[in-house]
């Protein structure tokens, strides 16, 4: 029982470990190719930013997840870790093409826009995951 209890542990710490890389990954991709710096501009109260970034966060979340969930190793779960990041961060691109003003509207703290930026994230996450094989 030790050793299934172990097992189970170390799978689970590497699992958990190539999760947080690759939410670690995306996020440092997603804070370059924005054209603002999210951060920044949530520690000075902006709404708009911290919903984006929110939404983005989830969205990504959501097909990682199911990659850990359906994956029978850590290469399988990381390559679709690393699809699912190629898809969310198509889906800033589009919402630039979509919003051409979103490198100013965010750090105007234009809600509306970060409504619509982490509901694209979160229903295209949702949409990724379910793609999930």
């Amino acid at each position: 029982m030790v050793d299934t209890v172990i097992n189970n542990l170390l799978a689970f710490l590497s699992f958990f470990t190539v999760a947080i890389v690759i939410l670690t990954v995306f996020l440092t991709v997603y804070a370059l190719i924005t054209p603002y710096n999210e951060l920044v501009l949530i520690r000075q109260g902006n709404v708009a930013a911290a919903m984006s970034l929110s939404g983005a966060l989830l969205g990504i979340a959501l097909p990682v997840a199911v990659a850990v969930a359906v994956s029978h190793n850590l290469l399988s779960m990381l390559g679709w870790g690393l699809l699912a990041c190629f898809v969310q961060l198509c889906v800033f691109v589009a919402a630039r093409v979509i919003l051409p003003h979103i490198a100013e509207d965010i750090p105007q703290g234009k809600q509306a826009v970060g409504v619509f930026l982490a509901s694209l994230s979160i229903g295209v996450g949702i949409i990724n995951a379910g793609c999930i094989i």
